[in-house]
């Protein structure tokens, strides 16, 4: 048989809730910022994964501009019921201050990949909120309660009934938990077996002291033991481990009566240092013991590097994990389904592959700091060792016109190689700018002389922490540009380590195409191809 290696879906792709219909399974992860919102994953066998869709792909379904960095949609909760999908989700307006905006929705579909349908307003008491569905068809809702007061936050777990027909919470509140001494609780999900009701939570924090705890309740509203062995899955007290990080689980149920377990990871450069692909998601197997409690397979609780995968007779499953090749000519009608945008829907006003058949079309917008409208199709990083490159026909005629390849991971902080304008007509120039906890700098000075060119070819590659740009007037003819950057700064644990307070940084770097015109003249750009391309590393 063979194994599933982790982590199964790499490079942002974290808070993963999982479900099962019929002989199919489907994650689903936070996209916080990054538009359309909420990733689904789809497999049969645990182990092969394919992006599927993203639900919220509407501005009636998801209003993201204007939201700060790392707020928007987090934690969503996938689950099914008698035909139908539910999926609830947070849009996180606010977080940086003593007051956080947590408005959190109910959107339904027959169809996954289907349209979906337009939000139910649920209530804004706190964020990772969840729906059990019970045997009784009772519906119930369940999240964190936000605590203002003295600066505490998280203010344990609430749950009230969910009244279908009228499409919102009604009842009583219940505060059905407080946590464990670990503190930061966050992350509920219900479920029920054999008489009892348990709750599976995040805690520690979402950073290295992360855990999963469970607690159970012969009542749906309490009150809730503690497992005897709590936390029943973390890396915090082995940083050496190679998967860290491990929390924000869910709990899945096979039709062979097996129990899996998925949560977020994430995989250091160094001991307790920074992730620059994000906050992944693993796999592992749980077992039920007689005392029925639920323990995570093996000997300890650390997440497993690799498990053993389903057998599955319709699917041939490589033994080990292949290079990743991702290549993208433009030639389709619709853009490919690995880009995302940022806050804004990718619409025809902006972003066009029908302009210029064969390329993508970018008419450019605000800035890379822009809250609101930014002219920016990008793809995750998912692997240490990537070249990623580009062909750009850019007319630029002022040094506000911009366009080219980007690493990014937020508004404050990004590597952009870039063409743009001169103050002679007809002069094109080449430069590196970057932003580092606000603080913007180019690296030449004077930009390099393009001599009028037009069509350039942009490349980055990406070694762990090492990040250098190269450039060609020729294809093929790559020259090293800049020095050697510090691709590690785009990570969560950068921004937060650096800040003199704290932050919320929960994504992970990017790859970008994108095109600016800070003086409104709105010049477009043309992109001829991306490439993405996993190499073996050191």
């Amino acid at each position: 048989m063979s194994k599933i290696y982790n982590p199964i879906l790499r490079g942002f792709n974290p808070d993963p809730s999982i479900i099962r219909v019929g002989e199919d399974y489907y994650i689903a992860t936070s996209t916080f910022e990054w538009f359309p919102g909420v990733q689904i994953h789809h497999s049969r066998d645990l182990k092969n994964w394919t992006l599927c869709c993203r639900p919220l792909n509407r501005l009636s379904q998801l209003n993201l501009i204007g939201n700060p960095d790392s707020c928007g949609v987090w934690a969503p909760c996938l689950s099914y019921d008698q035909g139908t999908f539910y999926l609830v989700y947070s849009n996180v307006r606010s977080f940086d201050g003593v007051w956080k905006d947590t408005p959190n929705y109910l959107v339904t579909t027959q169809e996954i990949s289907g349209e979906w349908s337009d939000p139910v307003f649920l209530g804004s008491y706190g964020f990772d909120a969840s729906l059990f569905h019970d045997e009784d068809g009772k519906k119930w809702y369940t999240s964190l309660i936000v605590d203002h007061r003295k600066g505490k936050l998280f203010g344990g777990i609430i749950l009230q009934e969910y009244d279908s027909a009228r499409q919102q919470l009604v009842g009583p509140v219940h505060h059905i938990f407080e946590g464990s001494e670990l503190g930061i609780t966050e992350g509920p999900h219900l479920y029920k077996r054999r008489g009892y009701y348990y709750l599976l939570t995040a805690e520690g924090g979402t950073e290295y002291g992360h855990a999963v705890s469970l607690a159970r309740s012969k009542a749906i509203t309490g009150p809730y033991e503690l497992h005897p062995d709590n936390p029943i899955l973390t890396a915090r007290e082995h940083p050496a481990h190679p998967l860290q990080k491990a929390g924000h689980a869910d709990l899945l149920h096979t039709a062979d009566n097996q129990w899996y377990a998925v949560f977020l990871v994430g995989r250091p450069l160094r001991q307790r240092g920074r992730c620059p692909l994000g906050r992944e998601t693993a796999i592992a197997r749980m077992i039920w013991k007689e005392d029925d409690w639920l323990y995570l397979e093996g000997r300890d609780k650390l997440p497993p590097l690799d498990i053993l995968a389903l057998a599955d007779p319709n699917t041939e499953s490589p033994e080990a994990p292949r290079l990743f090749v991702h290549h993208t000519d433009f030639d389709e009608e619709e853009l490919d389904l690995h880009f995302q945008s940022l806050r804004i829907p990718i619409t025809e006003d902006w972003c066009t592959l029908k302009e210029r058949p064969g390329f993508c079309r970018l008419y450019g917008q605000e800035s890379l700091s822009s809250f609101h409208r930014q002219s920016l199709i990008a793809r995750r990083l998912q692997h240490f060792h990537v070249d990623a490159a580009t062909a750009l026909t850019f007319l630029p005629n002022s040094f506000q016109q911009m366009a080219g390849l980007v690493c990014y991971y937020n508004t404050s902080h990004w590597y952009y190689l870039y063409m743009s304008g001169e103050k002679a007509e007809g002069q094109t120039s080449l430069q590196i700018s970057c932003c580092d906890h606000f603080a913007y700098s180019e690296i030449f000075d004077p930009p390099i002389a393009l001599n009028g060119a037009t069509r350039l070819y942009l490349k980055v590659k990406i070694d762990r922490e090492h990040l250098q740009f190269y450039y060609a007037l020729q294809e093929g003819q790559w020259q090293p540009v800049g020095p050697v950057l510090d691709g590690s700064r785009l990570s969560d644990d950068y921004i937060q380590e650096g800040s003199d307070r704290y932050r919320p940084a929960f994504t992970g770097a990017f790859i970008g195409l994108c095109c600016q015109d800070l003086s409104g003249q709105r010049l477009y750009a043309d992109f001829d191809w991306l490439e993405y391309v996993e190499r073996n590393g050191p």
